[in-house]
């Protein structure tokens, strides 16, 4: 079997340009990818039309790095004509009649939609066992979870199934799953990506991002994702950039700060290790890295579980069976249609969010709870705001251990919100942040750094990742 997507977007760009291979010689291989990876489940739907997509795209580009590669898109990113499922059952068979954002961008690219990617359940649950089409596998051990809720995502990029590929980020779903898989993930900024056709979960927290191999296809991928949309209001109008600019560069001077919670007794001591390595070898190459006090870290699990819980309840109600998605059958009335369509359609951990969100919006409840969330959220931004005024950038490990067994935390919500500690208060505070291949374990299981930057300064996370990469690699 050819080995084409084995190579970098730089040299497959070349052989197109050079008309040595085809786009669809590379959507074949990546077909047969999957095919002999079904086991992975890193897909729950190919996108059957994507062939002869390939045969109409014409004349190479010269100029676009990316015309004629495959890209997967996570399945709570709508897709014109390709269903897309947020991996429901109460939406199983909706078929978008439009597409996000970033699947325009993506098609302006002349990219190659291979399929949709398997996900936690409206991206709610931290190793994808949530989904209605059982879970992804971690390729470095099928034994273990992927992460998620990008977890599909994560597998196919992992696993060498595509080079490139979309995941969203609540709390943690694209860094964290970047990590179990050794992969690089990155979570833009608040505002950076159109949210426009995304299945929102909570919407002052979700944000697209681009999954990949290396942190250049990272950049360069992010470097199309970008940019104001009307359709969006949350999105944010910035100067154009090149993400790319300062990949390959020297780190020396650069101040970055480890926060003690960051390397306390959460985290496994193979993984502190593994971090206080890279701290030698930054300091080594003339990063000044210093450990600092940082406050409300620690509270960021229970503000995402108020905030995210509540924003969810709302966002969900618009799934009823009336207008699209599953509808229960043998129903009375329209009261008994809702309960039993919301019964039979979603899963129980969607249920549960909703169930809770629903309690903390009630009454007088929205003060105590919701409001008094949104204040100490305010803290944490502050506290980071205090922290960047200092240093260039905020280090730690992505996850307080490797990718833990399918099951053990299944039945264990709070468990699984833990193994999201490190990377929600990121999401509270609407920063980027990264999670680099910092190695592995002594079971060979991959090792995820975390690199946080100030708000918009997505470009200095990927110079030192860059920098770190070429010593992992």
């Amino acid at each position: 079997m050819s080995k084409y997507l084995d190579l970098s977007i730089k040299e497959i760009h070349e052989l197109l340009v050079e008309k040595k291979i085809t786009p669809l010689d590379l959507v074949e291989e990546a077909l047969s990818r999957i095919e002999d990876a079904k086991d992975l489940n890193a897909f729950i739907t190919i996108n059957d039309k994507v062939r002869e997509e390939a045969k109409d795209l014409g004349e190479v580009d010269p100029d676009n790095i990316f015309f004629g590669i495959p890209i997967a898109i996570k399945d709570n990113i709508v897709t014109k004509d390709l269903r897309t499922t947020c991996a429901s059952h109460i939406l199983d068979n909706f078929i978008p009649i439009y597409d996000a954002a970033v699947v325009e961008k993506i098609k302006d690219k002349k990219m190659l939609i291979i399929g949709k990617t398997n996900m936690d359940e409206f991206a709610m649950g931290s190793t994808s066992e949530t989904s209605y089409f059982g879970a992804p596998l971690n390729p470095h051990d099928k034994k273990c979870v992927s992460g998620g809720s990008s977890g599909g995502s994560a597998s196919a990029i992992s696993g060498g199934l595509v080079p490139l590929a979309l995941g969203s980020d609540t709390g943690g779903s694209i860094r964290q799953p970047s990590s179990y898989t050794g992969i690089v993930g990155m979570k833009p900024t608040y505002g950076r990506v159109s949210r426009y056709g995304l299945v929102a979960f909570a919407s002052s927290l979700d944000q697209i991002g681009p999954m990949t191999r290396t942190v250049y296809e990272n950049a360069a991928l992010l470097n199309i994702l970008v940019g104001e949309d009307e359709k969006d209001l949350t999105s944010v109008k910035k100067e154009k950039e090149d993400f790319t600019r300062l990949i390959g560069e020297d780190i020396k001077g650069m101040k970055i700060a480890l926060p003690k919670y960051f390397i306390s007794d959460i985290v496994d001591e193979e993984i502190s290790k593994k971090i206080e390595e890279v701290i030698s070898f930054l300091r080594e190459n003339g990063a000044i890295v210093d450990i600092i006090d940082m406050r409300y870290l620690d509270t960021a699990v229970n503000l995402y579980q108020i905030i995210a819980m509540a924003e969810a309840s709302s966002n969900l109600a618009r799934f009823d069976g009336i207008r699209y998605g599953f509808r229960a059958n043998d129903v009375d009335d329209v009261d008994s249609m809702y309960t039993k369509t919301r019964g039979e359609g979603f899963g129980d951990e969607v249920k549960r969010r909703i169930m809770v969100g629903s309690y903390i919006l009630s009454g007088e409840n929205a003060k105590v709870y919701y409001d008094k969330a949104l204040k100490v959220r305010d803290d944490i931004t502050k506290e980071f705001n205090r922290i960047f005024k200092d240093y260039d950038l905020i280090i730690g490990p992505t996850t307080t251990r490797v990718a833990p067994m399918l099951g053990i935390t299944k039945d264990d919500p709070h468990k699984a919100f833990m193994d999201d500690v490190l990377v929600i208060p990121v999401n509270m505070a609407g920063l980027p942040g990264l999670s680099v291949p910092a190695g592995t374990n002594s079971e060979g299981m991959p090792i995820g750094l975390h690199i946080i930057g100030k708000a918009f300064d997505e470009a200095t996370i990927y110079r030192l990742a860059s920098f770190i990469e070429e010593v992992k690699r």
